[in-house]
């Protein structure tokens, strides 16, 4: 086995939950079982073995596509799927969803993506454990499945992040909140750019008559398209949040901008008077009122005294102050 697969399991027959070998694969019969085939599209060895695993030009070039839109496309007696799931891996961003592609039928399923994807993961610690998918239906299921609960699951921390904002907001605690704010909203709307076209994909599964699927398989699948898209809802909510949270802290600020430049107007309307009479009085040249007078000093500073007294109660009862 090179290291171009993740995992070579069988989901059905008598070794179900056993690893395959290169060479097993390559000798492996339909009739032995489900085989499920999971690899790194970048992978050169990888890349290789879908061109020549005789699949169709489109379905392999979708497998290996650099980028891709979440999608479901019938592809002959199969279907070809592009999802996208949370990235969960060490020191990665949440929101930078990890694209799998998976093309089935009723002999093989062949998978791709290019980092570790925890829900295709649990996946196949099912299988290994011999309590997972047995059948294509119940494996695309058990996968939408678990995409579907992780992004729940990520949704609900940043819940949780927005409420502890909102109430720093609220308690005047806004120091370095625009930054946490910003960052949730961009978190938003970098998963809400792949939850819509994924709700598409699964109702197009679900309306769609794919052999593929039975009929409790199809409900499962409506049961978790259901839940997707009270996730899209409770992340357009979030979204929601997020701006009135940030425009009350742009207001807050504001109101605390217009607070220190009030003060500092009443500041400046205190002194304007005294610094006239002090520079009046400053000027150099003769004739100068109580310039040869011992108490002059002292009245002129009861003058400004009592003029600062009395522009106070000028503002009190404006209420300026």
């Amino acid at each position: 086995m090179h290291d171009g697969f993740i995992y070579s399991l069988v989901l059905s027959g008598a070794q179900a939950g056993s690893t395959l070998s290169l060479e097993q694969i390559e000798q492996w019969d339909p009739k032995d079982g489900l085989l499920w085939l999971h690899l790194r599209y970048r992978n050169k060895k990888a890349r290789h073995w879908i061109l020549n695993s005789g699949l169709p030009k489109v379905e392999s070039d979708a497998l290996l596509a650099q980028d891709t839109r979440p999608r479901a496309v019938i592809a002959g007696e199969g279907i070809l799927l592009a999802l996208r799931g949370v990235n969960l891996n060490p020191n990665s961003a949440p929101e930078d969803m990890i694209a799998v592609r998976i093309f089935a039928d009723k002999q093989r399923i062949i998978s791709t993506c290019d980092r570790e994807l925890q829900s295709v993961k649990d996946v196949a610690e099912l299988i290994i454990e011999g309590s997972g998918p047995t059948t294509t239906g119940d494996f695309i299921v058990a996968v939408c499945e678990r995409l579907t609960n992780r992004k729940v699951e990520f949704i609900d921390k940043l819940e949780e992040q927005l409420s502890d904002l909102e109430e720093l907001v609220v308690s005047g605690n806004v120091k370095d909140l625009r930054t946490d704010i910003a960052e949730l909203r961009r978190q938003t709307v970098a998963i809400r750019r792949y939850l819509a076209p994924q709700r598409e994909a699964f109702s197009k599964m679900i309306a769609e008559q794919f052999s593929l699927f039975t009929d409790s398989e199809r409900l499962k699948l409506r049961e978790t398209n259901d839940k997707l898209i009270r996730t899209i809802e409770d992340l357009d909510a979030l979204r929601d949040r997020a701006n009135v949270t940030q425009e009350e802290l742009l207001s807050q600020q504001s109101e605390q901008l217009n607070k220190r430049l009030y003060f500092l107007s009443l500041v400046s309307a205190i002194f304007l008077p005294l610094g006239f009479l002090t520079g009046l009085l400053g000027v150099n040249i003769g004739g100068i009122p109580g310039a040869d007078n011992t108490w002059a000093f002292a009245t002129f500073c009861g003058i400004l005294i009592s003029l600062v007294a009395l522009q106070m109660a000028l503002f009190y009862r404006f209420k300026w102050l």
